[in-house]
């Protein structure tokens, strides 16, 4: 990648709806050459997706959960993580350094629905334990980083 993809890459990240028009005039290319460009990006999985970014809660989302799980120690986690996947309220997962093993991001409507979620999570062949804190609010998330040119 050059500085002109990490640019594309940057400036998507902010604002996947720009034309390739936009892009062209703020890269300082055409907008064939941009979409040429884009279209390699999207090939190579540097860029995965598109989507619309929506306010949890406006679509009744109400509690946002991070819930760590201790995984058996005879655990497969390839399954474990099978029976994640089928769970459409965890939103993130993440393998973990340290006693747990992974750190799951989940939100649902209230904290019935949580406490639902928690039951059906400890249930789970091969998970252990499961420690739940609940966000009492969210100040920022899904913040680009800067795009870094690698050495």
């Amino acid at each position: 990648m050059d500085a002109i993809d990490l640019s594309l890459v940057d400036l998507l990240r902010g604002n996947a709806r720009l034309s390739y028009a936009e892009l062209a005039r703020q890269v300082g290319l055409s907008a064939p050459a941009v979409h040429e460009r884009v279209g390699k990006l999207e090939a190579a999985g540097v860029i995965r997706a598109y989507r619309a970014e929506v306010e949890p809660e406006r679509i009744g989302l109400n509690v946002t959960a991070l819930i760590s799980v201790v995984e058996d120690s005879g655990a497969d986690t390839d399954d474990v993580l099978e029976a994640f996947r089928a769970i459409p309220e965890i939103e993130s997962c993440y393998f973990m350094a340290g006693v747990e093993s992974f750190l799951l991001k989940v939100r649902v409507g209230t904290i019935a629905e949580l406490e639902r979620l928690i039951v059906r999570l400890n249930r789970t062949p091969g998970v252990a334990s499961t420690r739940t804190s609940i966000a009492l609010s969210t100040k920022w998330e899904n913040r680009p980083q800067p795009v870094v040119p690698s050495s």
